[in-house]
C-alpha cells in the first residue's frame, strides 16, 4: 500500500492492514507462516527484526495482531491461545481482595474461570445484570477493578448500554471495563468507540469462521493498558500457533461478507420461528420484539447469527426436535460457516449451577441456534421437519 493512501472500510481495511509485502524479501502477498522459535541475534541483546523467542513475539502473529486491531479501530491488539486464555491474562492483574462485577448472563466457561478458579484464590466476583445500568451502579464500589459485561449476552441474547455503564464506571478510579464483543464481531459492534477499555473475542467464533481454530483475543486503545496487557501475554505465556494465526488472518478477510449473510440469514429465521406455533418465544436484536430493539439499533451495526428461542415443551421435546435437525448440526461453539444447533442446560451452562440457570431463563427448552451461511430455504425446511418430528 502506497505511503499516506488511507483507508476507512472494514472489508478493505482487513484485506491489506498489517499484510503489506514490503515487509517480506520475498515480497509475498499472502504473509508467510514463521514457525520458528527462535531468532538469530545481531548480537548479545540486540534483535535483529526486534524478535528473539516466539512468545514474547512472532512475525506472523504480529500480522494478525495488527490487522484485526485495524479492523476494529484499536491501537494494540494481543492474540491468546483461547478465548478463556485471553480471560484469564486479564483477570492476572488482579490480587487478592480485588472485585470483578461481571455481567450475570455470560459464556458458561467464563462464569466457571471466574466463581471457581479465581474466587477461590482471593478474587471477589459478583454476578450483575448490566442490561439494567442501574443494578451495575448499585454494586459499585472502591474495591471493583474489573467490570464485564457481553452484549449480545451468551445465550439469552440480553444487551448491555456500552456507553451508559462506561459513564457509570468512570466515577470510579482505575476500573477496566472489559466487553466480550465475540456474537457481534468488529463488523457489528465497536466497544472501544463507545469508552471500553478492552474488546475481547473468542477469535474462535466470527473471526475466523471456519471452527478450526482455537483462540482469543484482547484489544485497546489504552497505552498504559497495552504494556500491561503485552508484558501479560509474554509473562502468562498463553499464545497462539503461527499457524493457527496464519489461519485467522485467513479468516477475517472475509468476515465482512460472512457477518453479512449470517446476519440475513439469522433474522429471517428468528421471523420464521416468531410466528410458529411450537415456539414460545424468540430472541434476536434485530427482531423489533425484542425487549431493547432501540439500544440495538443505536449501539450495532447488524444482528449477527445467534438466535435464541424456546420451545413448547419439555426437555425430550427439545432433545427429540434437536436430533431431527439435519442442515443444523448438534455441536458446541458458533460463528463458523456452518450451521449449529445446542441446548445450553445440558452442553456450553452446563456447568453454570441449577440455581442461577433458573434464574437466567436458561431452561431446558431453550434453545440456541449459530446461524450459518447456507441458503436460508434449506435451513428454515431444516427447521420445519425437525418441528414436524415432534
Amino acid at each position: 500500500m502506497e505511503a499516506g493512501f488511507k483507508i476507512s472500510k472494514l472489508g478493505t481495511i482487513a484485506t491489506h492492514a498489517g499484510q503489506e509485502p514490503e515487509q517480506w524479501r520475498s515480497r509475498a502477498v499472502v504473509p508467510p507462516i514463521s514457525l520458528s522459535t527462535t531468532f538469530a541475534q545481531s548480537a548479545p541483546a540486540e534483535l535483529y527484526a526486534g524478535y528473539d523467542y516466539s512468545r514474547s513475539g512472532n512475525p506472523t502473529r504480529e500480522v494478525f495482531e495488527r490487522c484485526v486491531a485495524a479492523v476494529e479501530g484499536a491501537k494494540y491488539g494481543f492474540a491468546f491461545a483461547s478465548g478463556l486464555a485471553a480471560t484469564t491474562t486479564i483477570l492476572h492483574a488482579l490480587k487478592d481482595g480485588d472485585q470483578v462485577l461481571c455481567m450475570d448472563d455470560v459464556y458458561g466457561g467464563t462464569n466457571r474461570l471466574m466463581n471457581r478458579v479465581f474466587v477461590p484464590n482471593g478474587v471477589k466476583v459478583k454476578m450483575v445484570d448490566c442490561s439494567d445500568p442501574g443494578n451495575l451502579s448499585a454494586a459499585m464500589n472502591d474495591k471493583v477493578k474489573i467490570v464485564w459485561v457481553e452484549t449480545p449476552t451468551n445465550p439469552t441474547l440480553k444487551l448491555v448500554d456500552i456507553r451508559a455503564c462506561v459513564q457509570i464506571v468512570r466515577k470510579y478510579k482505575d476500573v477496566i471495563f472489559v466487553v466480550d464483543n465475540t456474537f457481534m464481531s468488529p463488523c457489528f459492534q465497536r466497544p472501544l468507540d463507545l469508552g471500553a477499555d478492552i474488546s475481547m473475542h473468542s477469535v474462535s467464533k466470527y473471526i475466523n469462521g471456519h471452527s478450526d481454530v482455537i483462540m482469543g483475543l484482547l484489544l485497546t486503545n489504552d497505552d498504559k493498558l497495552a504494556k500491561t496487557l503485552g508484558f501479560l501475554q509474554n509473562s502468562v505465556g498463553a499464545i497462539p500457533s503461527p499457524f493457527d494465526c496464519y489461519l485467522a488472518n485467513r479468516g477475517l478477510k472475509t468476515l465482512h461478507l460472512r457477518m453479512q449473510r449470517h446476519a440475513e440469514n439469522a433474522l429471517q429465521v428468528a421471523k420464521f420461528l416468531e410466528n410458529h406455533p411450537q415456539v414460545d418465544k424468540v430472541r434476536y436484536p434485530g427482531l423489533e420484539s425484542h425487549p431493547q430493539y432501540e439500544l440495538y439499533k443505536k449501539q450495532c451495526l447488524g444482528g449477527s447469527g445467534m438466535v435464541t428461542f424456546w420451545m413448547k415443551g419439555d426437555l425430550q421435546a427439545a432433545k427429540k426436535f434437536i436430533s431431527a435437525c439435519k442442515v443444523f448440526t448438534l455441536a458446541e461453539s458458533l460463528g463458523g460457516f456452518e450451521s449449529l444447533i445446542e441446548l445450553p442446560s445440558l452442553m456450553t451452562h452446563a456447568s453454570v449451577p441449577p440455581d442461577e440457570r433458573k434464574a437466567l431463563d436458561i431452561s431446558d427448552s431453550l434453545i440456541r441456534l449459530s446461524v450459518g451461511v447456507e441458503d436460508c430455504e434449506d435451513l428454515i425446511n431444516d427447521l420445519e421437519n425437525a418441528f414436524k418430528a415432534c
